[in-house]
């Protein structure tokens, strides 16, 4: 016999002093809910299947800044005396997101069944990597579960506010040029051939830059929606080569570091991320060589996740670790300086934070001077690009009185 389906209902009713409540619950059929509900003092008016809203909030995905606030809210409960399961139940109710809520849910409920919190995490790998779970494993198992979870939302918030502070730095010019580019195509599809064909009466030569702009003119107007599409394929296809080709995102990655003031950037976002995950890693308790194996995979670039897992060979055969960062020659020397100090006074975990701290607060402070620098080039490449348009435009105007 098929087993019901178990599916999300929400409730209103009242309670024992007759006070109006409402909620969710999990079950099989509407009758079977009352009777649950009825049994927890609860006299239910309206048990209906919850039904998905697709333009809302709280239908959007779960991304990674919401773990970071689920992760310190956890913390949070568990440090103010409040049960695993009830931390769940508290948490889920203050979530926004619809997802989000059923995933606690889901976590909550497999918990309660006996699985650890762990476990039950690894059953959502996309939203919980290895390093996560390996962390609340470690914190379980030393019984120490809140004191990990406060250490894994520092670690989780310190890492989202780099990667927001990286697509700062990335997103303002990029909105920008993509401003840009759309006054232009519309310049040069809808504006320049009123000039042109003002122009074809005028019984005179055309200045050269004028005709080089009707040339880009006429071509826009006839291949604009092919170059629109072969700009979105092109866009698609680097990030799905990207996916899949390992060289590839090896090549991209290598580049990316060469460029000029946001390869710096991205560098340091680099380091400060491992010196942050391995300080996190390290002072959780997990062996060096394991903890090495999770940051090469919480680099985020493909040239350091080979350079780490090079470290963490030569870790394995003995070697200090400040002198296998140092042989890969892709480190600062002051984290190499303060990995040194670590080693040698017992104090790894402190000394990798306080580099971390480093260098995210000059990653901020680069952002800050980048997007200073941006804004005044910025302006000027759309002055020369739509200025240009108009002057162009307007050459042959100025030419009028010399052929009439």
């Amino acid at each position: 016999m098929a087993t019901a389906q178990v599916q999300t209902f929400t409730y209103k009713g009242k309670d024992k002093k007759g006070k109006p409540i409402q909620g969710e619950v999990k079950g099989s059929n509407p009758s079977l809910i009352k009777a649950q509900l009825r049994k927890q003092g609860i006299t239910p008016t309206t048990v209906k299947k919850k039904t998905p809203r697709p333009f809302t909030s709280a239908s959007k995905p779960i991304k990674p800044a919401d773990i970071a606030i689920f992760t310190r809210q956890m913390s949070t409960m568990m440090k103010a005396g409040v049960p695993l399961v009830q931390s769940f139940d508290i948490v889920a109710e203050g979530a926004e997101k619809d997802s989000l809520r059923d995933m606690i849910h889901t976590v909550r409920d497999d918990v309660s069944s006996g699985l650890s919190f762990g476990a039950s995490l690894r059953k959502h790998p996309r939203y919980f990597d290895d390093l996560f779970c390996s962390l609340v494993e470690a914190g379980e198992q030393a019984g120490a579960l809140e004191t990990m979870l406060d250490r894994i939302a520092t670690y989780k918030e310190k890492t989202e506010s780099l990667k927001a502070k990286i697509k700062k730095a990335m997103t303002y010019p990029a909105a920008v040029i993509c401003v840009a580019v759309i006054v232009t195509g519309i310049l040069l599809v809808k504006v320049v051939p009123v000039f042109a064909e003002t122009f074809s009466n005028f019984g005179a030569d055309l200045p050269a830059f004028t005709l080089f702009v009707m040339g880009l003119s006429e071509a826009a107007q006839e291949w604009w929606f092919i170059w629109l599409v072969s700009f979105i394929v092109a866009i698609f296809a680097i990030r799905e080569a990207r996916r899949r080709s390992p060289k590839f995102e090896a090549f991209i990655d290598k580049y990316s570091l060469k460029i000029p003031v946001v390869g710096n950037i991205i560098y340091e976002a680099i380091v400060a991320r491992f010196a942050r995950t391995l300080s996190t890693t390290f002072a959780a308790g997990v062996p060096l060589v394991d903890a090495l194996t999770s940051v090469a995979g919480a680099s985020g670039n493909a040239v350091y996740r080979q350079a780490i897992i090079r470290v963490r060979d030569d870790v394995t055969t003995g070697i200090q670790l400040h002198h296998a960062l140092r042989s890969t020659g892709k480190f600062p020397v002051m984290l190499l300086q303060m990995a040194s100090i670590g080693e040698e006074s017992g104090a790894l975990d402190e000394m990798l934070e306080k580099a971390a701290i480093h260098y995210e607060e000059s990653v901020d402070n680069a952002v800050d001077n980048l997007t200073t620098l941006l804004e005044p080039l910025i302006m000027a490449v759309l002055g020369v690009l739509v200025g240009g348009l108009l002057i162009a435009m307007y050459l042959p105007i100025f030419k009028l009185g010399s052929v009439i």
